[in-house]
């Protein structure tokens, strides 16, 4: 394998990619740039998983980039996304360390690893009229070709976003960047049984120590049930049922059930970039040192 830019650590939500990650880049030098498209949002930090205490080890803080970037009033995008790896990248390798990412989001980490050349795609074409003119009802159908690649399925209710996401996958071929990034990718997995135990423990976990005031305090801060309803996953039934429109034993059944259903598209996302050529290596969560040695003889 030629020289490696980059190690790629994924996997589906709650599998422990981050402890995992941290202790990885202690011992390889490395810096950690987060693929997670709500963890760039600051004043989020139980619901979704920043978990930044595990980036201490030994005493030792290990840097990371692209969390707690932009404001929960403003938006963020898969070409911002882009944008911040290439600065965080170069950021890193300024410094002789090794870039980690590190996420779950397949199609931040598919737009990376893939080289989409983003800013090659022209929002204000003919192709972006013709869509603009379709009903809402046609945008849907369009976009549902691509649903196994789709990460939120938010992107049904905003046309733009619907218009923008239909373009960016119907000419990611085309748009690819000449020069690729070449990155180690590893993914980590457990069977599926184990991973909904994790995802259950993970959900009552964040629920006892301040889910639902980290929600409430958002809402203090002027962020609207709308808004909170387009993150999804927690913060969408968190707000319904502070807005008394589900119990909380409600509540937390159907969010567990998407949570579950949540990390079965990711599966299908990363099963789908294999298809399409990325090689990953799977491990185990527990496999930590196989994983470590794997690394080690790859960049020997």
């Amino acid at each position: 394998m030629s020289k490696i830019d980059f190690i790629t650590i994924l996997g589906p939500t709650a599998i422990g990619k981050t402890s995992l990650a941290v202790k990885l880049a202690y011992y390889f030098n490395g810096e950690i740039i987060s693929a997670d498209s709500r963890q760039v949002y600051k004043f989020m930090d139980i619901g979704t998983g920043k978990d930044l205490q595990d980036y201490y080890i030994n005493d030792t803080k290990i840097e990371y980039h692209l969390i707690d970037v932009v404001h929960p009033k403003d938006d963020y995008n898969l070409f911002l996304f882009n944008q911040d790896f290439e600065k965080a990248f170069e950021i890193i390798k300024s410094k002789n360390k090794l870039p980690f990412l590190v996420g779950g989001t397949g199609l931040y980490l598919n737009s990376i690893l893939n080289s989409y050349n983003l800013s090659c795609l022209n929002f204000s074409s003919n192709e972006y009229s013709e869509l603009y003119n379709m009903s809402n009802e046609q945008l849907v159908e369009r976009l549902k070709k691509y649903d196994h690649l789709v990460h939120n399925k938010n992107d049904y209710m905003d046309r733009d976003r619907m218009i923008k996401r239909i373009i960016i996958l119907e000419n990611k071929n085309e748009s690819r960047k000449d020069e690729k990034y070449n990155s180690l990718v590893i993914g980590i997995y457990t069977d599926r049984e184990d991973n909904k135990k994790r995802i259950t423990k993970r959900l009552k976990d964040r629920l006892q120590n301040g889910l639902i005031d980290e929600v409430k305090k958002l809402i203090e801060m002027g962020i609207s049930y709308e808004r909170l309803y387009y993150f999804g996953l927690e913060y969408r039934y968190v707000s319904l049922y502070l807005q008394n429109k589900l119990n909380y034993n409600d509540m937390y059944q159907k969010l567990n059930s998407q949570i579950h259903k949540f990390a079965k598209r990711q599966m299908t996302w990363f099963r789908k970039m294999e298809r399409e050529g990325i090689q990953i290596k799977w491990f185990s969560p527990d496999d930590y040192q196989f994983i470590e040695d794997y690394i080690k003889a790859i960049l020997e």
